[in-house]
């Protein structure tokens, strides 16, 4: 992921994404870098219109979580939490613990 962190970073800041530029920013970020993933990114990202990427990601990012979280919905409707029962005689009984 810190290879296209660098490439969105370049983007970003208006610069070309080339290996020199893509090898610079994870240099200066303190990463190891791997020549061949960043000949194999900037091949990836040849041609690739990085704008129309960002706003595909943007709207396919809640439609994946909304189903995700209507599952989770019904099964934390399901199972109530369990009422703890405390009568006022164990709260004073508490309170006495303060004063000794």
């Amino acid at each position: 992921m810190q290879y296209i962190y660098a490439a969105l970073l370049i983007y970003k800041s208006g610069k070309e994404i080339t290996e020199d530029t893509v090898k610079a920013v994870l240099a200066a970020a303190g990463a190891n870098v791997d020549d061949a993933r960043v000949k194999a990114l900037i091949s990836a990202l040849d041609g690739v219109d990085i704008e129309e990427a960002i706003a595909k990601a943007a709207f396919a990012a809640p439609a994946a979580a909304a189903p995700a979280a209507a599952e989770a919905a019904p099964a934390a409707a399901a199972e109530p939490e369990p009422e703890e029962d405390h009568s006022e005689e164990e709260g004073m009984a508490g309170l006495g613990a303060l004063f000794g």
